[in-house]
């Protein structure tokens, strides 16, 4: 997925002089104040910030009071417009030269609690953009998607692993517009991906966090006509969606039992949970017991099951002692190298050969994340290079791809509830290049586990739009995941 606010379609007409149609740069949807700063330069030409507004859903905002609007969703799909007061305004087929910079904060992606009542410190992403663009008054048209794939091998009894997808998987498209919510669940069911279906409730609620009636009708009727189960419903804690202040513990409860009451209302038994802490386990626990869900918390990378943080999670889950409680395993804590998709990215970004090697370097040291990420931000200024250049990548190289061991899954395999079957890349092999799936399936079989591998390509973080097709390399990735567990059993006859 691009890390861009614009692209080649994005320059509009518009009676107030010109606009640009936004995308958000990111893979869910985020709150109007996770905006601190747009800047535009047209024609060599900065563009006073008076000039400029945002528009989203009919509503203008001022930019200086972006950061205010914590309560406004910008949804993933929505794109709002920057519009530019001029005279004359701009005509069809008009030509410019674009160039916007824009820093926003991921509010559910924490880095340091905030002290004394004040902000926490949050994952930045930082977007610059210089592009040439003929105006024109509508969307790029999607480009026409392969049908004639054969059918998927059928499931059978001795299968150890149900099989599906999380929608995360097809991200950027999604984002995009090629599908709608009940277009992508058509084609998952083209391809015949499934039948779990897992979603991030801040990706596909046009009403986040609010499960409406429209939107469970409309995944009712989907669910019905192609036979899918729900499997996971994932959960953000958006602990940073005012700028003045972090969440209180009054309403990351509420923000959180919102999400548990709409994920029972679509009908999953399972909640992908993103907060562990001892207090507010306590005060969910009974929510989840009067709903009927099981509380997974994500292992993560860089975090492995015996990472110190995940062992204070595990403590707490033994002194609670509830059967609701335990883990999502994701497979991008045990990579065994940096995602080729990744490494393609940083290149187109800027980074040279050497810079690339430094960066897998620092990587596999065993420092703490923050440690690395500083390494490497040190290590790029010190060449001269504006880590500003990499967007988020400076700190998601890091934060994306863990290098624990796989075979430690096997210590908390009883809790582990729930999988994200992360991956990449699908080689000319049929093999994920950076995480070895033939021995966590091993691992998995050997351990007992027997829920859903719910497939999550990541490479929307790193690939470009339609570089590939991503619900086509998670049928490559089911047919691996297939081989590798039907390896195990034992012959017929």
């Amino acid at each position: 997925m691009p890390n861009g606010l614009i692209d080649d379609a994005s320059l509009r007409v518009h009676p107030d002089g010109l606009a640009l149609a936004l995308t958000i740069p990111w893979y869910r949807s985020l709150w109007l104040s996770s905006v601190s700063t747009l800047r535009l330069t047209l024609d060599g030409v900065a563009v006073p910030e008076e000039d400029l507004t945002f528009e989203l859903d009919g509503v203008r905002y001022a930019i200086a009071d972006l950061p205010q609007q914590s309560d406004v969703l910008w949804y993933l799909q929505s794109h709002p417009l920057l519009i530019v007061r001029r005279d004359p305004a701009v005509a069809l087929g008009e030509t410019h030269e674009v160039e916007l910079h824009g820093e926003l904060r991921l509010p559910y992606m924490q880095i340091a609690p905030g002290q004394d009542g004040g902000p926490g410190l949050y994952v930045p992403n930082v977007v610059h953009q210089r592009l040439t663009l003929t105006a024109t008054d509508h969307d790029a048209a999607p480009p026409a998607l392969v049908t004639d794939v054969p059918p998927a091998p059928e499931a059978t009894d001795a299968d150890p692993f149900k099989l599906g997808l999380t929608l995360y998987s097809a991200s950027a498209e999604f984002r995009a517009g090629w599908f709608d919510f009940d277009g992508l669940l058509d084609r998952v069911a083209e391809l015949g991906i499934g039948p779990g279906i897992e979603i991030v409730a801040s990706q596909v609620l046009p009403t986040y966090p609010v499960v409406s009636d429209v939107f469970v009708a409309t995944w009712r009727e989907a669910f019905d006509r192609h036979g899918f189960d729900a499997s996971s419903f994932g959960a953000n804690l958006d602990m940073g969606k005012r700028r003045d202040r972090d969440m209180t513990p009054d309403e990351e409860f509420e923000f959180s039992d919102l999400l548990f009451r709409g994920a029972k209302k679509l009908g999953f038994p399972l909640v992908r949970i993103q907060s562990a802490k001892p207090d507010l386990l306590r005060r969910l626990l009974p929510v989840a017991e009067e709903l009927e869900l099981k509380l997974a918390y994500e292992i993560h990378a860089p975090l492995g099951p015996n990472s110190p943080e995940i062992v204070k999670v595990r403590d707490v889950y033994a002194e609670l002692d509830s059967p609701l409680l335990g883990f999502v395993a994701d497979f991008s804590s045990t990579m065994h190298s940096m995602s080729p998709t990744l490494l393609r990215a940083v290149r187109r970004a800027g980074l040279g050969g050497e810079e690339v090697l430094r960066l897998q370097e620092i990587w596999a040291t065993d420092a703490s994340m923050r440690d690395r990420q500083q390494e490497f931000i040190g290590y790029l200024n010190s060449r001269g290079f504006d880590p500003g250049r990499l967007g988020a990548f400076a700190h998601l190289a890091f934060n994306m791809h863990g290098h624990v061991d796989p075979r430690e899954w096997a210590d908390i395999m009883p809790q582990i509830l729930h999988v994200h079957a992360k991956f990449y890349d699908i080689d000319e092999h049929g093999q994920e290049p950076a995480i070895d799936y033939p021995e966590l399936v091993k691992v998995f079989v050997e351990g007992g586990y027997r829920g859903y591998w719910s497939s999550e390509w990541e490479g929307h973080a790193f690939a470009e739009l339609g570089e590939v097709d991503p619900l086509l390399l998670v049928r490559k990735q089911h047919d691996l995941i297939r081989a590798s567990m039907r390896s195990l059993q034992p012959a017929a006859g």
